[in-house]
């Protein structure tokens, strides 16, 4: 499978899906102008990615700065299918990368991970 890889633009985040080596990422803000275009390419390339996996490893960061919340809702579509994918038997690590000094953040990295039932969340300090 081919990786993803998007720059980051003044509203939309940089994605590095390296598929290849299990290790998924994404930074910057996100509050592009049409969330469902933007993240359903990467929805889609996470399914096509997923499909059938019961075993192996996956880790996803998220080292977001800012997003809307339109992308909250591409953000959580995003952790439900590692959910899933976590449920049927493979091995999910999901980072959440916040500043120290961003209060915000860190609460909602706190309520994403609080909603995921089998994937393994780590909420991570940038400046450790």
């Amino acid at each position: 499978m081919e990786n993803l890889e998007i720059p980051a633009t003044t509203r939309t985040p940089a994605v590095e899906f390296d598929f290849r080596n299990n290790h998924l990422r994404i930074s910057g803000e996100s509050y592009p102008e049409d969330v469902t275009s933007f993240y359903s390419s990467l929805l889609e390339a996470l399914d096509r990615y997923l499909d059938g996996r019961t075993s192996g490893a996956c880790r996803f960061d998220f080292e977001l700065i800012y997003f809307n919340s339109s992308s909250a809702k591409a953000i959580m579509m995003l952790m439900e299918k590692l959910d899933e994918a976590a449920g049927a038997g493979m091995s999910v690590d999901v980072h959440w990368f916040y500043d120290p000094q961003d209060e915000t953040m860190h609460e909602l990295g706190e309520e994403f991970g609080e909603d995921l039932q089998h994937a393994v969340f780590h909420l991570e300090n940038i400046s450790r």
